[in-house]
């Protein structure tokens, strides 16, 4: 019986993943700051080091997937928290996850990324590199001075996609596979408080992909659990953008 734990279990993407995964077989150890198997706040360092620990005990010592949906978005209390949590909390659980990963079976990640990934002007924003460079405090003060959490969102689902794919290529040995699925607008609480929001809910609201509606968490746990299964064995390093055709709208000269 295989194992995957999965952050941002309680709601949105990360419930409907795991009800899938569950579905399809898996042991999930859910990750939430409530209403999960293991509770943590991923926005420190000592809420992930807590994270993995638990996860280890419970999977004793042999993960076999891992599944980062947790998240924040432009209605986050500041800017830095979505840094923190967007980037470090997933990028610094891979790190402590990875001993327990590599002892499991046919093991696999997929990181939750999103199509505003893709959508920097020009180069990427200053704080992207701090990120990379594993800067969370030179990051949170960036971020909290400009106060543009949309600016703090796509940077660092930005850094967070390169980061993993170099890590892809870094690790490819190991025979843990690591993708990264891109949604666009998905009809989840996080995305509803966006739409609600009087800075940002306009442009939300209005921004409809070419396939004339948002998407539903359900689809984007389907190609999460294409991913986590045997079917997606030579899958590595890859995006998929599950959007409705956003990324195309966008830059479909640019791939």
């Amino acid at each position: 019986m295989s194992i995957t734990a999965v952050t941002g279990s309680a709601s949105g993407i990360g419930a409907a993943v795991c009800q899938q995964l569950r579905q399809a077989g898996h042991t999930v150890i859910g990750i939430d700051r409530q209403e999960a198997e293991v509770v943590a706040d991923l926005s420190s360092s000592e809420g992930r080091a807590h994270a993995a620990e638990q996860v280890i005990a419970l999977a004793e010592g042999k993960l076999d997937g891992l599944v980062c949906c947790a998240g924040l978005g432009v209605t986050a209390p500041s800017s830095s928290l979505v840094a923190s949590v967007n980037y470090f909390g997933s990028t610094e659980l891979i790190d402590l996850l990875q001993p327990a990963l590599a002892q499991g079976t046919n093991p696999a990640i997929t990181i939750i990324g999103s199509v505003a990934a893709s959508q920097q002007v020009a180069d990427p924003h200053p704080m992207t590199e701090l990120m990379l460079n594993n800067d969370e405090a030179a990051t949170r003060a960036l971020a909290d001075e400009l106060g543009q959490p949309h600016i703090a969102y796509a940077a660092s689902k930005y850094a967070l996609t390169v980061h993993c794919r170099r890590l892809a290529v870094k690790t490819g040995s190991t025979g843990v596979r690591l993708n990264i699925v891109a949604p666009g607008a998905i009809e989840t609480p996080l995305h509803e408080a966006s739409k609600n929001d009087p800075r940002f809910g306009e442009a939300v609201r209005n921004f409809i992909a070419p396939i004339g509606r948002n998407g539903q968490p359900s689809e984007i746990a389907d190609a999460v659990s294409f991913l986590q299964s045997p079917q997606a064995s030579f899958v590595h390093g890859s995006i998929i953008y599950v959007d409705g055709g956003m990324d195309a709208m966008m830059r479909n000269g640019d791939f």
